[in-house]
């Protein structure tokens, strides 16, 4: 079972989502909070896996809930993500900096968001797909011209299924999608990713899409 603490600000919300996610039999919604200061005195890591985190909340946001508690508690120790209607550049960034395992939109539906939670709790990263595009986009701008050797290096020990796998993530494809191109199954694409979440040294999925990006995925001649 996959317990998970709530923090949004409006109630209205909050019911919900624990509609939605007590409905499932893998997750279970132990914990509530309506702003940041109340998420982290509550907080009990040894009664919660997954932290549920909007962005918009008084008092103190989102992300700066997440880098408190990240100051705190290590990412083994406690999942967290971020699930807002607002996916502007800077919003992303700063919560996946601030130490957010995975960000994704209100507008998800509820077996979206229900995986979403499963690959965090399981050490992944979720990623909407505007929000995979925002932080490839930053990387991007941000990278040096010559594609980082070190990370090339890192990546040639993947296998070829696990650089197609990589790939896939890059566009910001979840693993049921990434399963439907590649002709395999969705379990299958998240053991590839895992391998190479592992190889490369990426804490979570979207590390790997950092790591990816200046490794030279978005270029042409990784592209084949």
């Amino acid at each position: 079972m996959i317990r998970i603490m709530l923090v949004d600000d409006q109630e209205m919300i909050r019911t919900g989502l624990r509609t939605i996610l007590d409905a499932t039999d893998d997750l279970e919604v132990v914990a509530e909070a309506a702003d940041g200061i109340e998420a982290i005195q509550r907080l009990d890591p040894a009664a919660v896996d997954v932290v549920l985190m909007d962005l918009r909340m008084p008092g103190i946001d989102g992300v700066e809930t997440t880098r408190r508690i990240r100051a705190r508690h290590s990412p083994d120790a406690i999942r967290i993500l971020v699930l807002t209607t607002f996916e502007e550049d800077h919003n992303v960034l700063a919560a996946l900096r601030a130490g957010a395992n995975g960000f994704l939109s209100k507008g998800v539906g509820p077996a979206e968001l229900a995986t979403g939670i499963r690959e965090v709790a399981e050490g992944g990263g979720a990623l909407s797909a505007a929000a995979a595009a925002v932080l490839i986009d930053n990387v991007a701008e941000e990278r040096a011209p010559v594609v980082d050797a070190g990370m090339v290096d890192r990546f040639e020990a993947l296998t070829a299924r696990e650089r197609d796998v990589v790939r896939a993530i890059v566009t910001g494809l979840d693993n049921a999608q990434i399963a439907a191109q590649l002709f395999v199954s969705p379990y299958t694409v998240k053991t590839h990713a895992n391998r190479a979440m592992a190889k490369v040294g990426a804490r979570d999925r979207a590390q790997l899409v950092v790591f990816a990006v200046r490794a030279g995925y978005l270029s042409p001649e990784t592209a084949s």
